[in-house]
């Protein structure tokens, strides 16, 4: 006697290659989306194409500027060269004119890179050792704030930003990972989409056939 053939339906193996299709397509945007984009509990987002950093509760729009190497573009986090770099925050939040802000700049030492959040920076510890740059608290009326720094060394770095409350002894802070002499893949975004879609077809095509091959067995 010959064991029996099983004969799965396309109905039943299609869900399982969209399931496979699913995750590699989302694997693939999880690996190239921000992932200061991806949380919303403080640092520095992407709101409608704006870069909003969030301190708590108070907002500002975030840009950086390299203006000799890049002139006047802007960027969110991640800076692509070493050499002068401007940080520039306009304040949103009214009550941000009204208090102390001050700005550091930290090597990354958590290991955790773009995964890094405040809990990781406390820590640390003393931050002295690790810090490249300090601005002290500053009170902005103009609601403009903007400082400047010359990065030396490509690498990995943290932005710590910190502001005070208009009425209470309360210090808000927010953190943004981000890298110096960053390399944009985004363009490789459209690639993974290509070859995950191809994936998908492949798998889909060797159902179909494996199905057909069930269906002549049981002929003969």
């Amino acid at each position: 006697m010959h064991a029996p053939i099983v004969i799965r339906p396309p109905l039943l193996l299609i869900p399982k290659l969209r399931n496979r299709f699913a995750r590699v397509v989302l694997s693939a945007g999880f690996l190239l989306c921000p992932v200061s984009a991806m949380y919303a509990g403080g640092g520095v987002v992407l709101e409608d194409d704006v870069c909003i950093i969030w301190i708590d509760f108070y907002s500002a729009h975030f840009t950086a500027y390299q203006p000799d190497s890049r002139g006047n573009e802007q960027f969110c986090e991640d800076l692509p060269d070493t050499g002068e770099t401007i940080f520039v925050l306009d304040y949103l939040h009214n009550s941000l004119k009204e208090v102390p802000v001050d700005f550091r700049i930290i090597r990354d030492v958590t290991g955790l890179g773009r995964y890094a959040k405040l809990e990781q920076v406390e820590e640390l510890g003393d931050l002295e050792k690790q810090t490249v740059f300090y601005q002290p608290p500053v009170v902005r009326p103009d609601a403009s704030f903007k400082i400047e720094h010359d990065f030396t060394e490509e690498g990995a770095y943290i932005g710590i930003v910190s502001a005070g409350h208009p009425t209470n002894d309360s210090t808000y802070t927010a953190v943004f990972p981000f890298e110096v002499g960053a390399r944009d893949f985004s363009y490789l975004f459209p690639l993974i989409l290509l070859l995950a879609a191809g994936g998908y077809v492949f798998l889909r095509r060797s159902a179909r056939s494996g199905m057909v091959s069930n269906e002549q067995g049981v002929r003969q």
